[in-house]
């Protein structure tokens, strides 16, 4: 029962995106305290305090990473999107980070 009651609502919320014309991915995050990221310095629980949990985490070349975004995309209009990716040390401090935004 739970699947037929369950496919009108993923109908419903096709039909929403479609007659919006946007779709949003990630979570806002607080972009003003990207300057105070400093390398060899900044560690994990600093990284958390200032921008909160992470969208997303993951392994790149070894290195523990941590992305913040958020994506929005329209049909009527140009795309906006802010993500911030910070890799870390393994002694977890920050071993680089990039911030890209199109605001």
């Amino acid at each position: 029962m739970g699947r037929v009651t369950s496919f009108p609502a993923i109908v419903l919320v096709a039909l929403s995106l479609i007659v919006a014309g946007c779709a949003t991915v990630g979570q806002d995050f607080p972009t003003h305290n990207v300057d105070q990221i400093e390398i060899g310095e900044t560690t994990r629980t600093e990284i958390q305090e200032l921008f909160g949990e992470p969208w997303r985490t993951g392994i790149e070349d070894g290195k523990r990473t941590w992305t913040y975004g958020k994506y929005r995309w329209s049909a009527f209009g140009d795309a906006e999107t802010t993500d911030l990716v910070v890799r870390f040390n393994p002694d977890g401090t920050v071993s680089s980070y990039v911030y890209n935004t199109t605001e």
